[in-house]
């Protein structure tokens, strides 16, 4: 299972793990320096949810949280909302 959304296809992006060490200045120090620079991943925020697709059925798919938040997906319904039944006037 790859670690990429199935809708806009954000994957992990690679980028520096700065480490420093030394006290601030505007905290009476002498500044920080730069003590080692490794390689690390950039992971996306994927979550599995059920949505239903253009023929009605639902499947599960791993998708980001920003198409989740965006509308790019519609979720499963699970079940009908409340609906109040009005009586009928004599």
């Amino acid at each position: 299972m790859s670690n990429v959304c199935e809708i806009c296809g954000k994957g992990r992006i690679l980028g520096n793990h700065v480490t420093t060490r030394g006290r601030a200045k505007y905290l009476k120090g002498v500044g920080t320096k730069v003590t080692g620079i490794s390689r690390r991943a950039f992971k996306p925020n994927l979550q599995s949810i059920k949505i239903t697709t253009e023929g009605g059925a639902a499947k599960t798919v791993r998708v980001c949280t920003q198409c989740i938040r965006s509308g790019a997906v519609t979720r499963k319904v699970v079940a009908k909302p409340f609906k109040l039944v009005e009586k009928e006037k004599a």
